[in-house]
Order: structure tokens, then C-alpha cells, then sequence
């Protein structure tokens, strides 16, 4: 097939996918979906320049959620010699926090036009969930950037094979430092994404999963702060629980967890999703119950092209299919542009205080 047929069906197919073919559903924008979860760069910080990022997007990406990550992978000589490693599962060697990560960040955005960056919404990442100090650091680079960032994360708490790398304190939901954090952004207005897993990684059978508990609980304490739980806690290896759509839609009712936000981000989360019909059409009926708590995302990290964040939007298309119209335009835009524009308003009008306050 050559690259003019292979371009109209996937133009055909990103207009039909997200309706399974109801033609009666127009779309108010030309755009196929917003990115709730993109990174720029890699665990040695490396990545795509935030320029051909925006040009990559076109026509097919409305706007995204723009983020570094937070720790470097170490390049330790004596584990692997001259291989220099830029990923978390290429080498022995910790992983240890890095803060520039936010400055470059926010220097690639401020090169954007204006119109360029109308269409991102960079994150601030660059701090450790266990110190103390986290939420001073977040507060500065607010104060050093003002409108750049509208949110924090995607950040750790707990995560498969990368928690155990981590050098120094492990993080906890438990932990004060992490109160911190999530207050300030609920005084701010700050998205938080936050990854922590539902289970620990080949859990024996029957065992509590421990840390839905501690997630709960933390959810509970910060009903001021909008939270999107990254990936809804599952992994490569951290498969979801049998009772996950029950634990959802647990979360989805309490009235006390309105704050909490899913977003469906990872091509491994959509393995899960459409593993069978059963699995698909459980996840559909979720979504479709409570449309307004989920975001697509696709979790890339630094591409080479757009290809990549079009694979995961088209790894749901059997999901798309099954939701209504309106559940379809609310997970794949509405519901961004709804969080991430009042976050927009609210960090700005913070900002402004917080000038007004140091005169």
C-alpha cells in the first residue's frame, strides 16, 4: 500500500472510529482528540523539540499535556560499561530525581508563538513526592515562570519495577510531604496527574490490594484539588484487579471523590481495555455512566512522529465504538479542555496574587 492510500484510511478511519460509523455525529472542531499525557523527554532527557512537537500534532491533535520526567536514569559505568541507558529497564543503576527537567520545559514553551502555545499545557514534574520541600519547589517554578504551567505531573507514588530504582526515600501516599504537595495545588488550581498502581506486581491469590486503600485515603483527604489518576493504576505487569470496573464506578458515585479523574492513557492500559468483548464492553458502559471523569491520553515518550500517539487513540477504536456520541466527545476533548481550561484560569489569577503580594 503506498503512503497516499495508507494516509486516506487512516483519515477515514480516525472520522469513524470514535462513532463506530453513527454518521449523525458531528464534531464541533476538525481535530480528533486532545492528549491528556505526553511526554517530551526521556529518563536521560532527552526527546522531541517542542517545536516539531506542535507540528507533529496538526491537524489530528487539538492540545496536550506537556511533560518531562522526573528522574535520570543513572549511567552507571560499572553496570553497563559503554551502553549508555536511556530507559528505566535498560540498566541495574538507581534513578534519582531531576529539577531541571521543569526549566527546560518551560524554556521550550516560552519559544512558542502565542497561538502555538495556546495548544499545550506544560506540567511541572521535577520534584520528589517524599521530601518536604517538594511543594516549596513547585511554588518556584511558579514564581519563576508565571504562564507557563498549569498542573503537576505525571508524577510517581508507587509503580512497577521503577519505585525499587529509585534512589533515597521511597515515596508514600502515606507520606506528609505528598499533603503538601496536593494542598498547594488545590490553593493553586494545579491538574494533578499522579501514578500509583492499584497492586503490587504477581500479587499472591486473594491478597488485599493494599494500596487502593492508601489511595482512597488520600483521595479523601484533598476534596479541593483535581486529581487524574494516571492509567486508573495498572501496568505492564500490575494487571487490573477483577473488581476494577466496580472500584470505578465505586469512586464515580462517592460524592466525596467528585475531584477524581481517570484518564486511559498507554497503549498497555488498552490491551487490558479490549482484551475481549466482555472487557470492552464493560469498559464502555463505565465511561458511559460517567462521562464527564475520563480523559484519553496516550502516554508517548519523545516521538519521532505523530504515528505514535495515533497507534494508542486507534488501539480503542473497539471502545470508541461502543460509546455513545457525547461519552466519545467528552473523553476524547471535552473533558481536557474543561479541566485544563478552568486550571488555566485559576493558576494565572493565583499568579497574579502572588505577584501583587511580593510588592
Amino acid at each position: 500500500m503506498n503512503t497516499n492510500s495508507r494516509t486516506i484510511l487512516l483519515v477515514l478511519f480516525l472520522a469513524l472510529a470514535p462513532f463506530g460509523g453513527r454518521a449523525e455525529a458531528q464534531e464541533p472542531t476538525d481535530h480528533d482528540f486532545h492528549d491528556s499525557h505526553f511526554h517530551l523527554t526521556n529518563y536521560v532527557q532527552e526527546g522531541t523539540d517542542i517545536r516539531d512537537f506542535v507540528a507533529m500534532m496538526g491537524s489530528t491533535i487539538g492540545r496536550s499535556a506537556v511533560f518531562g520526567i522526573p528522574l535520570q536514569q543513572q549511567w552507571s559505568y560499572q553496570n553497563t560499561g559503554d551502553f549508555a541507558p536511556t530507559y528505566y529497564l535498560h540498566s541495574d543503576a538507581p534513578l534519582y530525581y531531576y529539577s531541571f527537567t521543569d526549566a527546560h520545559i518551560a524554556t521550550a514553551y516560552l519559544s512558542l508563538s502565542t497561538e502555538d502555545q495556546a495548544r499545550l499545557d506544560p506540567m511541572i514534574t521535577g520534584f520528589n513526592p517524599a521530601d518536604m520541600n517538594a511543594a516549596d519547589h513547585i511554588r518556584l517554578v511558579l514564581e519563576t515562570f508565571p504562564g507557563v504551567f498549569s498542573g503537576i505531573g505525571e508524577f510517581t507514588i508507587h509503580k512497577e519495577f521503577v519505585s525499587a530504582k529509585v534512589a533515597g526515600e521511597v515515596a508514600s501516599m502515606a507520606n506528609p510531604a505528598l499533603d503538601r504537595i496536593l494542598d498547594l495545588a488545590g490553593e493553586v488550581g494545579l491538574v494533578v496527574i499522579l501514578h500509583s498502581d492499584i497492586n503490587m506486581p504477581f500479587p499472591k491469590p486473594d491478597q488485599e490490594p493494599y494500596l487502593l486503600a492508601q489511595m482512597k485515603a488520600l483521595f479523601e483527604r484533598h476534596p479541593d484539588t483535581t486529581i487524574i489518576w494516571a492509567h486508573i493504576g495498572v501496568g505492564r505487569v500490575v494487571r487490573p484487579l477483577e473488581e476494577q470496573a466496580a472500584i470505578v464506578e465505586k469512586i464515580c458515585t462517592d460524592p466525596a471523590l467528585r475531584h477524581v479523574h481517570f484518564d486511559i492513557s498507554w497503549d498497555e492500559v488498552a490491551k487490558y481495555a479490549t482484551a475481549s468483548p466482555e472487557t470492552i464492553q464493560r469498559t464502555a458502559d463505565v465511561i458511559n455512566r460517567f462521562p464527564d471523569r475520563f480523559l484519553f491520553g496516550s502516554d508517548v515518550v519523545a516521538p519521532i512522529s505523530v504515528d505514535a500517539m495515533v497507534a494508542v487513540y486507534e488501539d480503542y477504536a473497539p471502545v470508541w465504538a461502543a460509546l455513545t456520541p457525547e461519552a466519545s466527545l467528552k473523553v476524547r476533548k471535552g473533558n481536557y479542555e474543561r479541566l485544563f481550561d478552568e486550571a488555566r484560569t485559576r493558576v494565572r489569577a493565583w499568579e497574579k496574587n502572588a505577584t501583587s503580594d511580593q510588592r
